[in-house]
């Protein structure tokens, strides 16, 4: 999968390496250290995907989110510090697709990058009137992968790609259990490795974002030493 992806930090070593590494991969890559020319560097030549370190001089990500949002949808991916949950939440209200914290594995953001290409490719198939994949109704919840939208009671859930995933292996089959290798697999693919414990924080934050929705949400239901499954 080709694509041109922007990156933008103030760390000069992580320029270099995460280019070699998606470079490698067949991304085309262009490197920023400052915000200010991200943003003309995206004008003249636009970016299927921006990558964007939150904590930089003069223009920091979040600003430069702003200003893209202002005039281009593009995913987006933060590199953010570690346990700064303030930056996460910010960042995904403010219009990010997905976060990575640092120190983070580079064959990780390869692959939450192909997710969110994969992600916008299946919009386009649905712009263009190609049959995508059916939308999942469980109760009160519906997931719809073509357009990468979740709604409780009506009301829009704000997933990262990531937590869409995890949600949507077990709402494929209610009432059965997935353990944490099963929901790793379905996260980052078998080529991924990462703590499983990461899935216990992504279900933590899965169950937060609907409980904003509806303090009564019960769905995804822990089974201690097992794994997790959504309930019937």
């Amino acid at each position: 999968m080709e694509g041109n992806i922007v990156l933008v930090d103030d760390d000069r070593n992580i320029l270099t390496s995460v280019s070699i590494a998606l470079e490698s991969e067949g991304f085309k890559v262009r490197t920023y250290t400052d915000g200010s020319e991200a943003l003309r560097g995206m004008a003249s030549n636009p970016a299927d995907l921006a990558v964007l370190d939150i904590k930089m001089p003069r223009m920091d990500g979040m600003e430069l989110l702003r200003r893209i949002r202002e005039s281009n949808s593009i995913p987006v991916i933060f590199l953010t510090s570690k346990d700064d949950e303030i930056d996460e939440v910010l960042g995904l209200r403010m219009g990010a697709d997905d976060y990575i914290t640092k120190p983070f594995s580079q064959r990780l953001l390869v692959e939450r990058i192909r997710a969110l290409l994969r992600r916008e490719k299946a919009k386009q198939d649905m712009s263009e009137g190609k049959e995508g994949e059916k939308p999942i109704q469980r109760g009160e919840m519906m997931l719809d992968a073509s357009r990468h939208l979740c709604t409780w009671k009506g009301k829009h859930v704000n997933l990262t790609v990531t937590e869409f995933l995890i949600l949507k292996a077990l709402a494929q089959r209610p009432g059965h259990v997935k353990n944490r290798d099963q929901l790793m697999d379905a996260a980052y693919g078998d080529a991924v490795y990462v703590d499983d414990r990461t899935i216990d924080s992504h279900i933590k934050r899965l169950r937060k974002k609907f409980k904003e929705c509806d303090d009564d949400f019960g769905q995804i239901e822990t089974l201690y030493g097992v794994g997790y499954r959504y309930r019937e």
